[in-house]
This record gives C-alpha cells, structure tokens and sequence, in this order.
C-alpha cells in the first residue's frame, strides 16, 4: 500500500518518545489506553522506565514509558521491534520492578500499585493466532472452582471486587498478526501501529487529534532528518540480525555488534548535534525577547 507522503504518519514508537509525551497531547495517549482497556483512562504523569537499559541498541530498537493515571495506576508500555526468547520473562521483571520502584522502605503493602502491562511487539511472540492477549491473575477454588472474591472490607477499601484485581495485567499485542480487517475501535488503534496509517472513517478515541499532531509533515526538517534516520537504524539492524540468523555463523554475530556499534556512534554524534541546535534556537529566542524588551523600555521613555 502507497501512502500520499502528505497524509503519511509518524510510526507509533517515535511519537512516544517525542511527541505524546508533551502534555497538550496527553488526548492522544488517553484515547488508546481507553480503548484497549475499555474504561476511561486519565494520565497524570508521563515518565520513563528504567526495566531495561543495559543494550545500546534498545535506544531505537524498543521505546518503554510509564504512565501514571488519575487513580494512581500504572501503565507500563513497551514497544520492540526485534525478537527475544526471554521477552516473557522481561514482562514479568518490568513490572515486579515498577511495583518496587513505587515502594518506599516501610511502606504498608496497601500502597502496592496496581500495573498494566502494555507490550506492543512486531515480532511473533510465543505460539497463538490472535493479535491481542489479555493475562490477569486468577485465583480458583480446586473443589468448587469458585473464584475468590475479596471481603466486603476489602472491596470498598481497595475499590475491587475479585483478589486477583490487586495483581499486574498484561496486553499484548502481536501487531504482525492483525488482517488490517478493523472490527471495532481498538482495531482502529491497532491499524494505525501496523500501517502507519488513520483512515478517515476511523473514530476511535484519540485518532482525530493523531491524524493532525502524528503528520510527518509537521515535523521540522531536521526532526524528519532524525525520524528517517531512526527508521534506517531499524531496517538495518533487521537486516542484519535476519542476515545473521540466515548465516549461522558467530561471523554474522560478531559482524551485526560492530554495526550495530557503528549505528549508535553515529545516532550519538547526530543527538549531540540536535541538542546543539536546540540550544542555539533557545539563545536566539531569549536574545530576541531581550531586544523586544529593550525597545518597549525605549519607547516607554
């Protein structure tokens, strides 16, 4: 499918990194969230996760940010792009850690904050055909296969009916397994993190701010530079893992840890240059405050 470039979007990934987390456009975030938990999601604060750090490449290769609702609730997000054996097993760590980071030493475990996993994956993650699993704690009776409610007590103090409501949630969703075939209003979203695309008939919530803010076009043209730049990153990072694997060889290992070394030296070198000119526009900015200032001072006398 050819997009016309004026109505091509920016990909999901960078908008989370660059754009959905300025608070003007906090609708946008809000109208997925909502739409895939299917209740009214309010986001108070925006921040970065500290899960995962420790591979250079995760700088381009996976975006992963916190968000704290109107009701204290956290909403971990992750986006990856490339395949990890173990990416169940960092699902489970991101959370036990976003709960302890949230702990303060001695606080009571009634302050134990509840945690949704979201995990937006363009790989084929473990064995199943659906694009979207939903995983929740249940606690069933091996006898009367009742589920465990909590006490009245409980349910108004917690505001919860069930125990396992107390525990993490997890989404995924297996953008590569979705049909383009939307449904229903989460498809809407899901179509647009598959296609990079919002068609005008869409109206899930927060897509008609996103058609208009997530316009490439919008973006100035050393932030487009930036964006295509991430995008080249991306595809050759794929290629060479999908060449490695296609090899066999510890060469191809070896070969793709230097490129991948080589990307991130240069994607350093054109932040550093970013910052530069973000800093220069600044100076300009308070430079010409000042001469705006100095002239109605003039004019005053």
């Amino acid at each position: 499918m050819t997009l016309n470039k004026e109505r091509a979007l920016i990909s999901f990934d960078y908008a989370l990194k660059r754009l959905l987390r300025n608070k003007v456009n906090y609708d946008i975030l809000e109208g997925f969230l909502s739409e895939l938990l299917q209740t009214k999601i309010s986001v108070k604060n925006i921040g970065e996760s500290e899960s995962n750090k420790e591979h250079k490449r995760d700088k381009f290769n996976k975006v992963d940010i916190l968000v704290e609702n109107s009701s204290g609730e956290i909403l971990l997000i992750e986006l990856q792009f490339t395949a990890e054996m173990d990416y169940l097993h960092r699902m489970l760590f991101g959370t036990s850690k976003t709960i302890t980071n949230y702990m303060a030493q001695g606080d009571d475990y009634l302050n134990v904050k509840k945690v949704y996993s979201i995990n937006i994956v363009h790989f084929d993650l473990g064995q199943g055909d659906d694009y979207v699993y939903h995983g929740i704690t249940h606690f069933t009776g091996l006898h009367n296969q009742d589920e465990l409610r909590l006490s009245p007590a409980q349910r108004k103090l917690f505001d919860k009916e069930f125990a396992g409501d107390i525990y993490p949630e997890y989404y995924i969703l297996k953008v590569k397994n979705f049909n383009n075939n939307t449904k229903d209003r989460l498809d809407e979203w899901i179509y647009y993190l598959k296609n990079n695309e919002i068609k005008e008939e869409f109206k899930a919530q927060g897509l008609d701010k996103a058609r208009e803010i997530l316009k490439r076009n919008n973006l100035s043209p050393e932030e487009q530079k930036t964006y295509d730049y991430i995008l080249s990153l991306r595809s050759e990072e794929l290629s060479a893992i999908a060449t490695s694997k296609f090899e066999g060889r510890e060469e191809g290992r070896e070969e793709r840890e230097k490129l991948v070394q080589e990307l991130e030296k240069e994607r350093e070198r054109r932040e550093k240059l970013a910052q530069k000119l973000e800093k220069e526009r600044e100076e300009r900015e308070k430079l010409l405050a000042e001469i705006a200032r100095l002239k109605q001072q003039s004019k005053q006398k």
